[in-house]
């Protein structure tokens, strides 16, 4: 199998000059390409002088994660691509047990390795831990992360194993699999487009695992935290777009009205702790929501009814009121 590492930078230089060389001494089996999304610093430049090795492609617009990466990866021919976080360090030998994964389990489509901090490297990382779910009201979690709750590595998720979503901060896909699914939805432009191309993944009949023999290590935040508006615009926008392109009828739109519902109570909280302008970015996602309702709507294909995506039907229920912080908790 070939394969591709592409890393995406956006004005990134500090964060490739950090990073690359792991990725380029540890990934000796990929060809490694730096797709750039018309950056204004002096991240070419930089790539150019220090890291010879690494292939440039360069986009002409800043299109966000989705376009971004889909515009790069259209001019790759890998067998597997590995869509890497910029602020990702990775580690000896983190390729090689995924790819045994591919060669081994034909049906599965993407594989993500143990996502852990950087900062506290032995606990998991916010953006996908040790794989992925999502409630049935389109609320994710990870083997290792509930909310804002992480748990510390300490082998419990060491196993192969089949998961909903893998995270966006370093997702390996099958190139033949990435394309036949549509790519990734560039409509979500940033954050859970990484979901929403996993759901479709699972409606045409593939699996998806995380591998507990890799792992790698997320800065987090380090392109948008979560104190940002915009997060929250696109983190709100987004779960609706998910919900409205992926659940099956007759199931959408009473799940939709009761995530608005949720969306609202999320607001006057925001109100309450002062953060005003987050609560506006929740008004701001829901009328975005609404303009776009029947450009999303006509995405709805090959959907399963009574398939069991949800690993528990609310995580908000469980974890706020049953108090089950820990993902082997859930169970």
């Amino acid at each position: 199998m070939t394969i591709a590492v592409v890393v995406l930078n956006w004005n990134g230089r500090a964060l490739l000059e950090q990073f690359l060389p792991s990725v380029i001494r540890f990934s000796e089996e990929a060809n490694t390409y730096v797709a750039d999304n018309a950056s204004t610093d002096d991240s070419i430049e930089l790539l150019k002088e220090k890291f010879p090795r690494v292939k440039i492609i360069q986009n002409k617009e800043n299109g966000g994660f989705a376009k971004g990466y889909n515009e790069a990866l259209s001019k790759l021919n890998e067998d597997i691509f590995v869509l890497l976080n910029s602020d990702v360090e990775v580690t000896e030998n983190w390729l090689k047990p995924i790819i045994e994964i591919f060669k081994n389990q034909p049906k599965t489509a993407a594989v993500q390795p143990k996502i852990l901090d950087f900062k506290r490297k032995n606990y998991f990382e916010y953006a996908g831990a040790a794989g992925g779910y999502i409630d049935k009201y389109g609320y994710p979690f990870c083997r290792g992360r509930i909310f804002d709750s992480l748990e510390k590595d300490h082998g419990q998720y060491n196993d192969d194993a089949s998961i909903f979503w893998a995270s966006g901060a370093c997702l390996v896909i099958r190139k033949n699999v990435y394309w036949e699914v549509g790519a990734l939805d560039e409509d979500f432009f940033a954050h859970q487009e990484e979901i929403d191309l996993c759901w479709r993944i699972h409606n045409l009949g593939y699996q998806i695992k995380s591998c507990g023999n890799s792992a790698v290590y997320h800065v987090g935040g380090a392109t948008l935290d979560s104190m940002n508006p915009k997060k929250t615009f696109f983190n709100f926008r987004n779960s609706l777009y998910m919900l409205l392109k992926n659940i099956p009828t007759p199931n959408v739109y009473g799940i939709l009205f009761i995530r608005m519902v949720l969306d609202g109570v999320a607001g006057i909280k925001f109100i309450a702790e002062g953060k005003f302008s987050h609560f506006y970015a929740i008004l701001k996602a829901h009328a975005g929501f609404y303009s776009n309702f029947n450009k999303i709507r006509s995405k709805r294909k090959n959907l399963i009814k009574n398939k069991h995506y949800f690993l528990t039907k609310s995580i908000i229920w469980s974890y706020f009121c049953l108090r089950r912080k820990e993902f082997l908790k859930l169970k």
